[in-house]
C-alpha cells in the first residue's frame, strides 16, 4: 500500500496515525509545486490528498481511505454519533482549509463580509459543539474520531489559526494526546 499526501496536511495526518504500525509506504509530495502537482493530477482527480494506492486500486479522500482500511481490517464500522462527529471534525477543517488558503492569498479575513461572516460563525459553533463533547467524554478513546479531532486541532495550532482559550476541554484533549503513538514522527513542525 501507498499513501500519498502532504505532511502538513491533518487528513492525511489522520491516516498516517490510523495506520500507525501498519506496513505501509508514505509518499510526501508538496501539493503546491510542480512535482507534486502534477503527480497529483495524474493520479488523483479531485487534486486533494490524501489518496491510497492499494494495487490497482486507488481511493480518494481521508473519509473513503478509512473506510477501505476499516474493512481490509476487519474492523467494526464506527456508531452513528461517531460519523456525526467525523462530520463536525470534517465541516471545521475544510473551513479552516479555506481560511488558511485566503490567508495564503493575502486575502484578510473581512467579518463584515459574507463568506467570512459565515465561516466565523461555523468555526465558532462547531468548536463550542466538539469542545461541549470532548467535555461529555465522546472522545475519551484513542479511536478515529480522536485521531481525527487531534489532527484538527493540532493543524490549525501549527497554522496559528485560532486560540482554543475559549475552548478548554478541546485545549486539554490536545495536550492530552501529545504522548500517542506516531504523533511525534507525523508531526507537521518536523
Amino acid at each position: 500500500m501507498k499513501l500519498y499526501g502532504s505532511a502538513t496536511s491533518p487528513y492525511v495526518r489522520r491516516i498516517r496515525l490510523f495506520l500507525t504500525g501498519k506496513d505501509y509506504e508514505f509518499i510526501n509530495m508538496d501539493i503546491f509545486a510542480k512535482p507534486g502537482r502534477e503527480l497529483l493530477r495524474a493520479k488523483n482527480p479531485t487534486l486533494k490528498v490524501p489518496m491510497l494506492e492499494d494495487g490497482e486500486l486507488i481511493i480518494y479522500d481521508s473519509r473513503v481511505v478509512f473506510r477501505y482500511l476499516s474493512e481490509k481490517f476487519a474492523l467494526a464500522p464506527l456508531s452513528w454519533p461517531q460519523e456525526n462527529c467525523l462530520t463536525l471534525i470534517d465541516a471545521a477543517n475544510d473551513t479552516f482549509v479555506q481560511l488558511m488558503l485566503l490567508k495564503r492569498s493575502d486575502i484578510a479575513n473581512q467579518p463584515d463580509k459574507l463568506f467570512f461572516k459565515l465561516n466565523n460563525e461555523r468555526v465558532e459553533t462547531l468548536l463550542t459543539t466538539l469542545n461541549a463533547e470532548v467535555g461529555a467524554g465522546h472522545f475519551s478513546q484513542w479511536d478515529y474520531p480522536a485521531i481525527c479531532l487531534f489532527c484538527l486541532l493540532d493543524w490549525v495550532s501549527f497554522r496559528e489559526l485560532v486560540s482554543f482559550d475559549a475552548y478548554p476541554a478541546l485545549q486539554a484533549f490536545w495536550r492530552q494526546q501529545q504522548t500517542q503513538a506516531g504523533i511525534a514522527s507525523t508531526d507537521p513542525r518536523a
